[in-house]
Formats: structure tokens, sequence, C-alpha cells
């Protein structure tokens, strides 16, 4: 009796810890809501006694995005090596998306907005923070991504309070025109990167482009004239995911830089376009009602998020486009 009642014992609590990692793993799978940029510039800065100036939405925008990624439920997921999360990979690939899209910011933070002139001196805050940003994101020790990316927090909060003690000069955040297209010729390769794997869902034809516009540009080595492009089965998924974190990221970013490049945008009257592209991304955001990422054909019977995704960001993109355009005339 003794034996019997201890093999259902183990069995009872073998499938009450599966069950139990099974809604946790829902639980984490759940995306960080939006945040709202304006209220967290304005904790911080009556927290630290301080007047928010040009370039402190921005790198508080960035801040807010990497502690998302580190602190929601569950924590950062992309490096775990244990149950459940090791399961998962809806939410670590909406975690790189999220972060392809903080290091682009960190980047152009360091190389641009944070420099007066091509031969001025990169802050030393921004120095150490934007390698951090590039460790492998499944990098589980010695060192981990969460250290590294804590390392970068913490580099961030101090070139933010440097940006606001009025009696020093060591941080400056320079909100020009040209920096500001700097940074969204950036995103603008992200995004037609993630439009064009997210069309592939369906498989399609595509002719080889690479060359198109010079009749004398080379290549390393030859290329198909045509190609058949399709995501995997297996990725659909991950891809789609990947694309909703880094419009998640870029939505947040976009509202920062909507206020410390305010005076820019007006000047060029080019605030209601940025305006448009954070309405194209927050559509991007809207609930999936959907257990899982659909595939459908295009005009099928069934839905394709992957298409629907695309044609959000596609738009997004296409404005920013524009947009660039906008601020390149004098």
């Amino acid at each position: 009796m003794t034996t019997n009642f201890s093999g259902k014992t183990f069995v009872t609590i073998f499938f009450a810890i599966i069950l139990a990692s099974y809604f946790l793993g829902v639980y984490w799978s759940f995306e960080p809501e939006q945040l709202d940029i304006r209220a967290e510039v304005t904790k911080d800065a009556r927290a630290a006694g301080v007047k928010p100036v040009i370039g402190y939405t921005t790198t508080t925008a960035l801040i807010r995005v990497t502690e998302t990624l580190l602190n929601k439920p569950g924590g950062y997921l992309s490096n775990d090596a244990l149950p459940p999360s090791v399961f998962l990979d809806n939410i670590p690939a909406w975690e790189l998306g999220a972060l392809e899209m903080s290091r682009d910011m960190a980047l152009v933070m360091r190389q641009e907005f944070s420099r007066s002139q091509s031969q001025s001196v990169e802050n030393k805050h921004l120095k150490v923070a934007q390698p951090q940003y590039n460790i492998d994101h499944k990098s589980w020790a010695m060192p981990s991504a969460e250290g590294e990316y804590n390392k970068a927090i913490n580099e961030l909060y101090a070139y933010r309070q440097a940006l606001s003690d009025v009696n020093s000069q060591t941080a400056q955040f320079y909100a020009r025109s040209d920096n500001l297209r700097d940074w969204i010729q950036e995103v603008n390769k992200r995004l037609g990167s993630y439009s064009q794997r997210l069309s592939a869902s369906v498989g399609r034809e595509q002719l080889n482009t690479d060359l198109a516009g010079d009749s004398v540009a080379q290549q390393s080595t030859s290329a198909q004239s045509s190609m058949v492009l399709k995501t995997s089965w297996w990725k659909i998924d991950n891809e789609f995911y990947e694309a909703r974190g880094a419009c998640w990221a870029l939505l947040h970013f976009l509202r920062a830089v909507e206020i410390d490049f305010n005076d820019v945008l007006e000047k060029k009257n080019a605030k209601v376009s940025v305006q448009q592209i954070i309405r194209e991304l927050e559509a991007s955001q809207e609930s999936i009602w959907s257990p899982m990422i659909l595939n459908g054909d295009g005009f099928g019977l069934l839905a394709n998020h992957s298409l629907v995704m695309a044609n959000y960001i596609s738009r997004a993109n296409a404005a920013l486009i524009d947009l660039n355009d906008l601020l390149s005339q004098g």
C-alpha cells in the first residue's frame, strides 16, 4: 500500500508541475503594455529634482524599453536554459525585435545625437553603453546578456543626469534635422527587412534587383536572376513576433523623438507625419485573438497575420521615407 501510494503521489506531483509550468509559460508569454513616455519623463525628472532638457526624453525611452526587456513578467527569457522558458519562442523573438531597435538607437545616440560634428569627441557614457547592447542576446553566463544590458542602463542614467546638469558641459544631445535623418535611415533599413521577411510567409518569386539603377555596379559573387522566398512554417510565428517587438520599441522612440525634436519638426511642418507613423505602429500592436499565428494565402479562406503586420510596417516605412525627404529640404 505504501509503495502504491507513493507512486500515485509522485505522478500527481509530476503532472501538477507540468500544469503549473504551462500556465506560467502562458503568463510569461503576454507582451508588455505600451509605456507613457511623457509620464515616465515627468516622474523621473520630479524624483531627480531636475527639468527635462533636450535629449532627456529620448534617453528615458531607451532606458525604459531596455528595463522592460529585463523586468517584464518572467524577466529576460532569450537566454534561459530551464523550463518553461526554454520551450517558449514567441516572447524571445519579441525581445530580439525590441533589442534590435534599441541597438540602432544606442548606436545613433553615440555617433550622432550626442556629437556636434564628425570631429567631436564621443560621450564617455554612451561609449560604454552602446557596445553592451551588442552582446549575443542568448548569452547566459560570463557575461550574461542581462548583466551587459544592466551596465548599459546604468551608463544611460549617468548620461541623462549629465545632460540635465546645467552647470556641466560634459554631455550634450543635439536635436538637428541631419541627426534625425541618420536615425530614420537606420530604421528604414530595419523595417524594410521585416517587411520582406513577413511577406515571405506565403512564398513568392522575387526578381533580383540588387544591382538595379547602376549599369556598372558589381557584386562579390553571382546570384540568380530570380528566386522563390518562403518562410519555413516553423519560423512564421518567430518572424511575426520579432517584427512586433521591433514596432513596440520603435513606437516609444518615435514618441520621444516627437518631443525632443519638436522645434525641428515644427519648422519642417512634419509633426503630423510623425504622428501618422505612430498611428500605423499603434495598429501593429492590436490584440491577437487567434491562439496561433495563422498563415493563410493572401486572398485565401484563413487570415495571414504576417501579411497584416507587413502592411502596417510597409506603411510606416513609406511614411518614414517621406519624412526623411521632408527633413532634407531647406
